[in-house]
């Protein structure tokens, strides 16, 4: 009796993670043939991509919801990417993009061997959201000639210009298979376990067939090669090689804070912890293993990972039934795919994209005035100055609100509230109480070199007590320039008569102090752990029995 339950609970998990691996594939095989058009490479570098991630994936990484395959913005950036090196023939521009995904997962495996998880942390959420929506817009944009069966290249501005010129060119049989595909992605989304860009394939598939819309009616995907090659490397100069290595970074950093964004949340909904460098490494594999098979950029694609949740994926096996699955469709059904219409396939990245042009993040923040300015620069860098440009812009972007807000921190002055041993806010408590004599002020950022000046000069402005307690909570660690700041400060109060207390000190700050022959700083009457026992010394009238500080 014992026994039966546990291995009813193991078939019944194999069984759900069946489900869910089929459910994927459905999603992933035509997904994989659209993204390849968005990469300008034939649907095969996809499909080996997506079939290699998800079997790596399976083995070194540790989410059982991940689907790691390619990513919309992934594809979007290769293609910019390649794009940006002078007039190359397809054979070059080939091995340029696998290059470029070769050095992407490399420099995952050295991230992560190197323990840099928080990669993902130097590109701020609203960053994020507002590269993805600029994105998800050129994206569609471009694909609207597909549907309309029109040649329209350039920006998103240039594309829509093209296709209101050429309006009396469009093949209306494109139209109406691009709306129809479009309404029935739509309404399937109501039903989160059937796979609708898979239904979408089928349909267009047999209308191709009936209707023999590929016969110069409509532009079909053509043949698929989807013969195995042996691995490789690609045969590059080093100014290409070079050239690689400074596009792989932005690449990297990208696609894994939106493989991280993806883990993340449904590790936080399970409540499983994930090492985020043992992800990297898990994500340079697959990449790694994509690019000597010629494939594409994977990533944990935030759709493609929800829909393996809602399938009710009990473990990675899921992902290995996925990867099993398009190899036997591609098998079985890759000459029909051929006839799918590229006007279908555009309806396919269309309605993948669609989470991404919700509009309601972005209002949010515009609600609730933070970090408006700074998403909206995203979308419109995406959209003005391209792919690649824009996501180079958008990085820098969120270290430039980073750096902003660092450098000019707020210095709050601390007043005692009630009769507790609790100092808070003067502007945010009217109530709390401030002794003559006494100054207590507590920066709202870390101390350092670009913030420590104007910290020190605020504090000396503010009024001329006799006794200045600085809490310094927020400075973990201090560099070479906010610890000399910290000295100069002292000798400049003590020269004038005032005397300097720290509070909230941490054990490494006052070991910093001391080897920097600041130990006067760091004495049991002069640095305290908590702001009330540093005011009950400034109370006190304690006067430093040390010289000033060297």
């Amino acid at each position: 009796m014992t026994s039966t339950a546990p291995q009813s609970a193991l078939s019944g998990g194999r069984a759900a993670d069946l489900v869910a691996g089929l459910s994927v594939a459905g999603l992933l095989l035509p997904e994989a043939v659209a993204y390849s058009t968005i990469a300008g490479l034939t649907p095969e570098h996809a499909i080996f991509a997506a079939v290699l991630g998800l079997l790596v994936y399976a083995i070194a990484g540790r989410s059982r919801f991940a689907v790691v395959s390619p990513t919309s913005s992934s594809a979007a950036i290769l293609a910019a990417a390649v794009a940006s090196f002078p007039s190359a023939d397809p054979s070059e521009k080939l091995a340029l993009a696998y290059g470029l995904v070769l050095f992407t997962g490399v420099l995952f495996m050295a991230a992560g061997v190197a323990r840099l998880g928080a990669l993902a942390s130097f590109i701020s959420r609203p960053v994020l959201r507002g590269f993805a929506f600029g994105i998800a817009v050129t994206i569609v944009i471009k694909q609207l000639p597909l549907i309309a069966g029109v040649k329209a290249s350039g920006d998103p501005a240039q594309t829509l210009l093209a296709l209101l010129s050429r309006l009396k060119s469009w093949n209306a049989t494109g139209c109406l298979i691009g709306v129809a595909a479009l309404a029935v992605l739509f309404s399937l989304k109501r039903f989160p376990l059937v796979p609708g860009a898979f239904v979408v394939l089928a349909l267009g598939v047999a209308a191709s067939m009936a209707g023999g819309l590929c016969d110069g009616q409509v532009a079909c995907v053509g043949n698929i090669d989807a013969a195995l090659l042996l691995p490789g490397v690609p045969s590059l100069g080093w100014n290409e090689w070079s050239r690689l290595a400074q596009l792989a970074a932005p690449l990297a950093m990208i696609l894994y804070a939106e493989s991280w964004g993806s883990l993340r949340t449904y590790s936080l909904r399970h409540n499983e912890p994930l090492d985020p460098s043992r992800e990297l490494i898990a994500l340079g594999l697959a990449n790694t293993a994509s690019a000597l098979m010629r494939g594409m950029p994977v990533g944990a694609g935030f759709s493609a990972t929800s829909a393996n949740e809602a399938a009710g994926s009990r473990s990675r096996l899921a992902g290995v039934v996925a990867a099993a699955a398009i190899v036997l469709l591609m098998a079985l059904g890759g000459k029909y795919i051929a006839l799918l219409p590229e006007a279908a396939l555009a309806a396919v990245v269309i309605s993948a994209l669609a989470h991404a042009l919700d509009l309601k993040p972005l209002i949010h923040l515009w609600r609730i005035d933070r970090d408006q300015y700074v998403a909206t620069g995203a979308a419109l860098a995406v959209l003005v100055f391209g792919v690649l440009n824009g996501m180079l812009i958008a990085i820098a972007l969120s270290l430039a609100a980073v750096i902003q807000r660092f450098s000019r921190p707020m210095v709050a002055q601390l007043g005692q509230l009630g009769d507790t041993r609790d100092f808070v806010d003067v502007a945010k408590h009217p109530d709390a109480k401030t002794e003559p004599g006494i100054g207590v002020h507590r920066p709202a950022e870390p101390l350092f070199f670009s913030n420590c000046e104007r910290v020190f000069a605020h504090v000396e402005r503010a009024g001329s007590p006799n006794w200045v307690v600085l809490s310094i909570e927020e400075s973990d660690d201090l560099d070479s320039t906010a610890l000399e700041a910290l000295i100069e400060f002292d000798n400049r109060l003590t020269k004038a008569g005032r005397t300097l207390f720290l509070a909230r000190v941490k054990d490494s700050t006052r070991d910093l102090l001391n080897r920097a022959g600041a130990s006067c700083l760091a004495t049991s009457d002069r640095a305290f752990y908590s702001v009330a026992d540093a005011v009950d010394a400034a109370r006190a009238g304690a006067k430093p029995s040390v010289t000033p500080s060297a």
